[in-house]
């Protein structure tokens, strides 16, 4: 049997550190690190990537490129059971790149890149989502007070979304982002995202919602307890 090609160096590098930051955090894995986890030279490693920010950039650019491609699925979106796939699918493209989350204010404040494209990034998610809330309340009366709280549960998505794992991190800090709480973690933030739109839905389609958010329904908390105040 033939032996497959070696993956090329330059895709090794990125996916090794796109491991190293989803589990330590950005600020704490260096380039150091990343050459001796793979078992380069840091000469190597500066060939394909002369610098960390360019690491980062890399990364970034891949998951802007999956975030924008999902986010025009949301046309597709025709019912509750669409939207609970699409946004489980954007809570698991946010997973495989959470180190952007988990360490956002910090890379915000010293990336270039990121502090002009990721505004863009939010303003993206809201348009999906209002589109998405748009469809299932499709036949509702569209007044000027139904179109303010339109934005405003688009724009509270948008906020979950963003900062769902770092409320995980807080809850959980030493196991929050380790792979196997992933399901979990989706599921829950999938499931308070959907909360914020039952309340505005009609009967039918709300049912229907809380049917299937049932039928996913974890602990509001991770698995393991948070400790008491002494």
């Amino acid at each position: 049997m033939a032996k497959k090609a070696p993956r090329r160096t330059a895709e090794r590098i990125l996916g090794t550190t796109l491991a190293l930051f989803n589990r330590f955090g950005e600020p704490n894995v260096s380039t150091t690190l990343i050459s001796a986890e793979l078992n380069i030279s840091p000469g190597n490693l500066y060939y394909h990537f002369p610098s960390k920010d360019e690491l980062v950039n890399t990364l970034f650019d891949q998951y802007e490129g999956g975030l924008y491609t999902l986010l025009a699925a949301s046309e597709d979106v025709g019912d509750v059971e669409d939207a609970w796939f699409f946004l489980h699918s954007l809570f698991e493209l946010i997973w495989a790149f959470r180190f952007l989350y988990r360490d956002l204010n910090h890379l915000l404040s010293r990336n270039r890149r990121l502090e002009t494209h990721f505004p863009a990034i939010l303003m993206r998610k809201r348009a999906a989502l209002r589109h998405l809330i748009d469809r299932l309340c499709a036949g509702q009366p569209a007044d000027a007070a139904a179109e303010r709280a339109r934005d405003a549960v688009a724009a509270s998505m948008v906020v979950m979304l963003t900062y769902w794992l770092s409320y995980e991190y807080v809850l959980q800090p030493r196991s929050a982002m380790e792979p196997e709480n992933a399901q979990d973690a989706l599921l829950r933030g999938a499931y308070h995202v959907l909360g914020l739109l039952a309340p505005h839905l009609d009967e039918a389609p709300r049912a229907h919602l809380l049917a299937l958010i049932d039928a996913y329904s974890h602990p509001l908390l991770p698995s393991s307890s948070v400790p008491a105040t002494p």
